[in-house]
């Protein structure tokens, strides 16, 4: 099954240093910046620049992590949230130990891929187009190490 671990949430932002004080006033932290988003050699999606160009921190709050996104100009899907529906929770991750499996269960249950992404280790994510039915896309990651 693949959404049995909740991994995080993640919270698109306009002002990622203003959001990041904020939480960070309310407790909240401490925050690390995401490992490298060039480090994806394999991606299906609209804009893989638009997607290398994102920005992303995370805090561990007990085992979840608390993400925040800042999109750039560029046409992504985290971008368009943003403007479509000002500030908020884009997505809810899911850790899972096999990404490739997990994606195979998914599809049996009828979800379609919206983005894919996969590291040359194997670690990596599929944000499945659930927005219209669940309020928020669901999304599957495969872990390198803790992050």
């Amino acid at each position: 099954m693949p959404f049995t671990k909740l991994h995080h949430l993640c919270v698109v932002v306009h002002d990622i240093d203003a959001a990041q004080a904020f939480y960070e006033s309310a407790g909240i932290g401490p925050w690390h910046d995401y490992p490298p988003l060039g480090d994806y050699t394999e991606l299906e999606m609209p804009d893989p620049d638009g997607f290398r160009a994102l920005i992303y921190r995370y805090a561990w709050i007990g085992d979840q992590q608390l993400q925040l996104c800042q999109p750039g100009p560029e046409p992504t899907p985290q971008r368009r949230f943003l403007e479509e529906h000002g500030q908020g929770v884009f997505h809810v991750g899911f850790e899972v130990p096999d990404a490739d499996a997990a994606d195979a269960e998914a599809a049996g249950r009828g979800l379609e891929p919206l983005m894919r992404g996969r590291r040359t280790d194997g670690s990596g994510f599929t944000y499945f187009d659930t927005a219209g039915q669940a309020g928020v896309i669901l999304e599957i990651r495969q872990s390198a190490g803790r992050t």
